[in-house]
């Protein structure tokens, strides 16, 4: 698919990640439409209607989600269902009516079952249960994968998920209470640093198995599969790399400077032991891996919230 001149709705594209899926739209020349929760509130079918009336989209990309880490998943996980699996509804029942040309939900990589000790294959998708800590929002957004099939086999809607594993990089939230574990640990080890702290708290035994993807080269891929993936089957989009969390919090500490005591609290949950994601797929298919190494994009990231502190922490 050709993008240039398309104009493309991109739900969640004034956030994190959205922000930088228009940047990369508007480079292929597409016409970008973002809509503020203010003006289109997604769970809202009265306003889904009104939005999508407006700009008649050739494209959506929906990015739009309510989310966090696991603290926020333990105290709102009826929000967290709730918001996700609506607007996900909303906007592909909008891309029927408005007879939309293509959909593209970006799903997580809380989706997968719980279990899976080895890279997760798009075919494990639908072989068992979420992990208990992110169930409520995996299975939100999972569900929309069977609803873009059902839409599909009825209407002829063309939807495709793709399936992000965890994101980092500059503007994510580092509000404690939504931040997920790269941006949490920034802001503790830049402020242990800042403060001249001599110890950092952090949850869990370090073990947890994880893998960790640039906004940015997520980004790119969502463009990629937008313009070359129409399969119904999700696809991932990763980078492959297995990194436990100690490794992750001994390099955060390293790039900020921290030389103090790491202290892991045990009695905090680990959540899933290990997630990392088979990416034969999409190197096959979209032709392109990331191209952004672990430390390169940490570096990047606790640059800018350096550089952008009483900002950064003010954001939700």
């Amino acid at each position: 698919m050709k993008l240039a001149g398309k104009r493309i709705l991109v739900t969640g594209g004034s956030g994190f990640l959205g922000k930088l899926i228009v940047e990369k739209l508007e480079r292929k020349r597409a016409q970008v439409f973002v809509p503020r929760s203010k003006h289109y509130n997604l769970v809202d079918y009265r306003a889904c209607r009104r939005l999508f009336g407006y700009i008649m989209p050739h494209v959506v990309i929906h990015s739009a989600a309510f989310y966090g880490g696991i603290g926020i998943n333990q105290v709102q996980p009826a929000k967290i269902y709730f918001k996700n699996l609506i607007m996900g509804a909303n906007v592909i029942e909008f891309c029927r009516l408005w007879d939309v040309g293509k959909i593209i939900i970006v799903g997580t990589g809380c989706a997968y079952p719980d279990g899976i000790e080895r890279p997760m294959h798009e075919g494990d998708f639908w072989v068992g249960d979420c992990h208990k800590s992110v169930r409520h929002y995996g299975m939100a957004k999972k569900i929309l994968q069977v609803q873009c099939e059902a839409y599909k086999k009825q209407y002829g809607l063309n939807g495709i998920h793709v399936v992000l594993t965890n994101l980092y990089g500059e503007r994510d939230s580092y509000n404690y209470e939504r931040s997920h574990v790269v941006a949490a640990l920034i802001r503790k080890f830049v402020e242990a640093k800042r403060e001249g702290a001599d110890t950092v708290e952090v949850w869990g035994s370090g073990k947890p198995i994880r893998e960790f993807l640039y906004s940015g080269d997520a980004a790119e891929g969502i463009v990629k599969a937008t313009e070359i993936y129409d399969d119904l089957k999700p696809i991932n989009i990763g980078t492959g790399i297995a990194t436990t969390i100690k490794e992750l919090v001994e390099l955060i500490a390293k790039i900020t400077g921290f030389e103090g005591k790491i202290v892991w609290d045990a009695s905090k949950p680990d959540g899933q032991m290990v997630k990392t994601f088979d990416v034969s797929k999409m190197k096959k298919v979209l032709n392109w891996c990331p191209e952004t190494s672990l430390e390169g994009g940490l570096r990047k990231t606790i640059n800018w919230f350096e550089g952008n502190y009483d900002e950064a922490i003010k954001r939700w």
